[in-house]
């Protein structure tokens, strides 16, 4: 029976003027009208559009700053699927219990806009407007995800045969693999997985290994998540180079690692530490 490791880190969205008509000058024989400014019919003046945004996987940046309490009132139709606490229990759905504001506002853009294609979520999301989403997003990122456990498992075959799936995982995520173009995955979503607010990178720790895999998987074959100027190929570059066990050894160090108490390095959670 391998041993089992909980990981735990110090430190993972014109102004229309009225339009005045002056008519068509009258003919030359007939008298000259009144003064111009009496024969000017005007127009009602239309309320301008808001500005779209160039696309709606910016709609995050719209509004105000979510209101987790009124977030929470809204999320209520995700625990069917996230748990009302953001702690999934199915790993097919991602944890979203303290992921970044703004990163769920972006997805569940996407979702409406179809820059993201889902064939659950698009419903979901459609009648969200902007300050919805930025509710949603603040009520989970005000809740603790609850770290799993990454294995000790071997690898049983290719390079890195013989070594444990969440080493190889722990070297990737801290250090990357510079000679094969594969950048230390802390370098965008922290030591301890928590992520990066500003450019909304996302937070992993604790994340569903089954999860984290199908990602992987995807954005290795190439998945790149919305359009045009909004699109982002990071991920894509990243793990195109990846293999299929480095995906493995990846999602099962990510599922395990959450920041505990000030301890500097992985704990086994076999040992009772």
């Amino acid at each position: 029976m391998s041993l089992q490791r909980t990981l735990g880190v110090a430190a993972l969205i014109v102004g229309t003027a009225a339009v005045s008509f002056v008519f068509a000058q009258t003919p030359a024989s007939a008298p000259a009208p009144a003064a111009a400014s009496a024969t000017t019919t005007a127009l009602p003046a239309a309320a301008a559009p808001a500005p779209k945004p160039e696309s709606l996987a910016d709609a995050h940046a719209q509004g105000k700053p979510g209101d987790a309490q009124a977030g929470q009132a809204k999320a209520g139709v995700c625990g069917a699927c996230h748990a009302i606490d953001g702690n999934s229990t199915d790993a097919q759905y991602p944890k979203l219990a303290a992921q970044q504001e703004r990163y769920i506002a972006r997805q569940l853009a996407m979702f409406k806009d179809g820059e993201r294609d889902n064939p659950i979520m698009a419903p979901m999301a459609a009648p969200l407007s902007a300050q919805d989403m930025r509710d949603i997003g603040a009520y989970f990122a005000s809740q603790k995800v609850q770290a799993g456990v990454a294995d000790d498992s071997v690898i049983k075959s290719g390079p890195d045969a013989g070594k444990k799936y969440y080493l190889v995982g722990q070297h990737l995520y801290r250090g990357g693999d510079a000679a094969r173009g594969i950048p230390a995955c802390m370098a965008c979503h922290g030591p301890t997985g928590a992520g990066n607010p500003g450019p909304a990178y996302p937070n992993i720790g604790g994340q569903h290994a089954q999860y984290v895999v199908a990602r992987l998987k995807a954005f290795h074959d190439g998945l790149v998540l919305g359009k045009g100027d909004w699109a982002k190929p990071e991920m894509a570059q990243v793990a195109r180079n990846l293999t299929d066990d480095e995906i493995q050894a990846l999602a099962t160090y990510v599922e395990g690692l959450h920041a505990a108490n000030g301890d500097a390095a992985p704990k086994s959670a076999a040992a009772g530490h």
